[in-house]
């Protein structure tokens, strides 16, 4: 991989002022800016909605205009509210959508098809043969849920027009005229060799895809372009995609240290360094950045539905708002025996059965409705344990605490029951917005205004913290009748 510098002042070497930096946290829901100061302060917050949109044949488009607008929109909003000059920008991204458009005029050439979007599993059955091989070679294992096979979808059934990417390098060449991505996000498209940080030359050939029609992988912090599109003329320094830029901002720099973001989903992240692993528990391994040439790499495990379990509650009239999780999930000790699988969008790690639905189990006439709320909480806890317990068996030591971020880390009864089943500290971080500000960090660390990681992200002290209550007897026996009931509802599915 070719490195791009780090920018400094006016091109002279050493270290540059205090620098406040536009961070661009690009989601599937919402496109959100932040002003961040030198200090690491939110100075100001704009939130701007994008809508996915399902189609009847089980796929989730995005409109690429639509995302574009965001951007501009939030960027500009996020800085005239802020009221001070910024001197760099960092942008995050939402992973492993994908889009084809024009690299000459930018144009885009068909939806963004997103990373919910499970049409590619005709793409990965005609693979299937060959899905150790590119598990071997890229980490991951064959799934719709990565890019190279919804590109592949893409070219079979929408366009072979332009060049197909993630939506990262898009919204890049909009913004600074760069044709790049960045190591993380390469290495949730299934193309990238895990070992090299390259594009593989035998994964592109499985999916048919040019590595010379890809994007130059850039390095997490550096400049990668210019952009004028908020007025003046600012660096991009930082690059990113959501799930490494919030274990970034939380400070697990460390072999060993992980996270878990609550947002639509449940993402657990551990990093192992510069070891390049390949999961026996079913967990991906991915790059979490690149910095000064040397990569640092992660276990992760996903829950497809956790956010989305709590709206699906909501809409079926169980709860009526997200609240209701303590207020009404409180209000009962567990749930009285009722376990909940949060299949509703089919099982990610350690099981990637897209078919795969959710299920009560254990329901009596005594079953109330606290106890349904309470059992989604355990069950969201419970599907997130498994993952730890499957990166604990991966690294031969089990996480001695979980930093946690996202939305329904407000939830002090799924934060209790998380610590419970994990058997470890829980720490919430004090910001909703950890994406943002790990991309705001590497760009500040790409611009030279830091000079190491702990640094660019600074001090921060937890929310909250939630030891343990359950006994490890307790927790072992919850969490082999939620895998029981998992198990069963994938047999069910099959």
């Amino acid at each position: 991989m070719s490195l791009r510098p780090a920018y400094r002042n006016r091109g002279e070497p050493g270290r540059i002022g205090p620098v406040n930096v536009l961070a661009i946290d690009q989601g599937t829901s919402a496109t959100k800016a932040l002003v961040v100061s030198e200090r690491n302060e939110v100075l100001s917050e704009v939130e701007v909605p994008v809508h996915p949109r399902p189609t009847p044949d089980g796929g989730v488009e995005q409109d690429p205009e639509e995302l574009w607008r965001s951007v501009l929109e939030a960027g500009a909003r996020a800085i005239e509210r802020a009221g001070v000059e910024v001197g760099a920008v960092g942008f995050d991204n939402q992973g492993e959508t994908v889009l084809a458009w024009d690299r000459r005029s930018t144009e885009p050439r068909s939806t963004a098809i997103s990373w919910q979007d499970a049409r590619a599993v005709e793409v990965c059955r005609r693979l299937a043969g060959r899905a150790e091989e590119l598990r071997a070679i890229t980490g991951l294992p064959l799934d719709p849920y990565f890019s190279a096979p919804k590109i592949a979808w893409l070219r079979d059934h929408v366009t072979t027009e332009g060049v197909a990417t993630t939506t990262d390098a898009w919204l890049l060449a909009r913004l600074c005229g760069a044709y790049v991505t960045d190591p993380s996000t390469a290495s949730r498209t299934m193309l990238l060799d895990l070992d090299g940080c390259r594009w593989s030359a035998e994964a592109c050939a499985a999916f048919d895809i040019d590595p010379r029609s890809l994007p130059e992988i850039a390095p997490n912090a550096g400049v990668v372009g210019w952009t004028s599109a908020f007025g003046g003329r600012l660096p991009v320094s930082g690059i990113a995609v959501d799930q490494q830029a919030a274990l970034f901002a939380q400070g697990c720099h460390g072999a060993g240290e992980g996270k878990c973001t609550y947002g639509t989903g449940a993402f657990l992240q551990v990093n192992v360094g510069e070891e390049t692993p390949r999961s026996r528990s079913g967990l991906l391994t991915c790059v979490a950045w690149v910095l000064d040439g040397a990569p640092s790499r992660l276990l992760e495990g996903q829950v497809y539905t956790v956010g989305a379990a709590v709206t699906w509650l909501r809409e079926v009239g169980l709860i009526a708002r997200a609240s209701d999780l303590d207020d009404l999930g409180g209000t009962v000790e567990d749930s009285g025996g009722v376990t909940f699988v949060p299949g509703l969008a089919g099982m990610a790690a350690p099981f990637w059965r897209r078919e795969a639905r959710g299920a009560f189990t254990g329901l009596s006439l005594s079953t109330t409705r606290a106890h349904l709320v309470r059992a989604v909480v355990e069950g969201v806890a419970a599907a997130v344990s498994w993952l730890a317990k499957g990166a604990a068996d991966d690294l031969g030591t089990p996480l001695r605490r979980l930093r946690v971020d996202g939305g329904l880390t407000r939830s002090r009864v799924l934060m209790q029951t998380q610590a419970d089943l994990l058997g470890a500290p829980v720490d919430v971080y004090p910001s909703p917005n950890a994406t943002a500000l790990g991309s705001a960090a590497l760009a500040r660390l790409g611009m030279g205004a830091a000079s190491s990681p702990a640094e660019a992200i600074g001090d921060w002290t937890p929310a909250a913290t939630f030891e343990p209550r359950a006994s490890a007897e307790s927790a072992e026996r919850r969490l082999g009748r939620w895998r029981a009931a998992a198990a069963a509802t994938i047999e069910l599915g099959s």
